[in-house]
């Protein structure tokens, strides 16, 4: 059950020059919620994140600094979440005659205490590609 779904924006560092801040779109999903209540889930927490045009920093740049504060912001045991970016179809060209394929990563993050670092990303594989597909076109 999506639990969340709206434009996230996250303060950087480097005080006035706020580097590192930018927002993206979050949505988070929640599979103890809903239908699928009986089914037991490793990581029930699914959070997705994709770039949104008028931010300063893409997410790939940010992506530990933003689990932190996501992880804080909304309660989440980071061990029980799976942290995916989207990247949507992306057309380009004369009349858009190219396209770069959409792509869904998973981030796996070391913890350091309550802060994610050392992001290690791997492309989704089906069935948890389609599953997650599934939820972010509903």
């Amino acid at each position: 059950m999506l639990i969340y779904d709206d434009i996230y924006a996250w303060s950087g560092w480097g005080g006035k020059l706020k580097l590192g801040s930018g927002k993206c779109r979050l949505r988070i999903f929640d599979l103890k919620k809903g239908n699928n209540r009986e089914l037991m889930h490793l990581r029930p927490i699914i959070v997705v994140v994709s770039d949104v045009k008028d931010s300063k920093i893409s997410i790939r740049s940010c992506s530990s600094h933003i689990a932190t504060l996501v992880t804080k912001a909304f309660n989440i045991d980071p061990l029980r979440m799976l942290w995916v970016e989207y990247y949507p179809e992306n057309k380009y060209g004369a009349g858009d005659t190219h396209s770069i394929p959409e792509k869904l990563d998973a981030v796996e993050f070391s913890w350091y205490g309550d802060k994610a670092i050392q992001p290690k990303w791997r492309p989704l594989m089906p069935p948890l590609l389609d599953e997650i597909k599934k939820l972010i076109r509903e």
